[in-house]
């Protein structure tokens, strides 16, 4: 699909209040390391195109996330 084919009529437009109460969140900084994957899981990764290293952090966070919330559940 190209650009110019979605219809973004139903998006407001930004005006200047909505830049006077934005802010700059800077990203967390990441770690640097090495670690060794299988290969068809790092080929199932790839397939999707680029930012792989990114759905990889995703997948990770997401299942932090959920193991979190698991042990807060087993407190209450």
């Amino acid at each position: 699909m190209r650009d110019g084919d979605i219809d973004d009529s139903d998006i407001p437009r930004l005006d200047k209040s909505f830049w006077k109460a934005a802010r700059l969140v800077m990203p967390e900084p990441k770690d640097r390391l090495t670690i060794r994957l299988d290969h068809d899981v790092v080929e199932w990764l790839k397939k999707a195109g680029s930012g792989y290293q990114t759905r990889i952090n995703a997948i990770l966070r997401s299942y932090m996330k959920a193991r979190l919330e698991e042990s807060t559940d087993s407190r209450g």
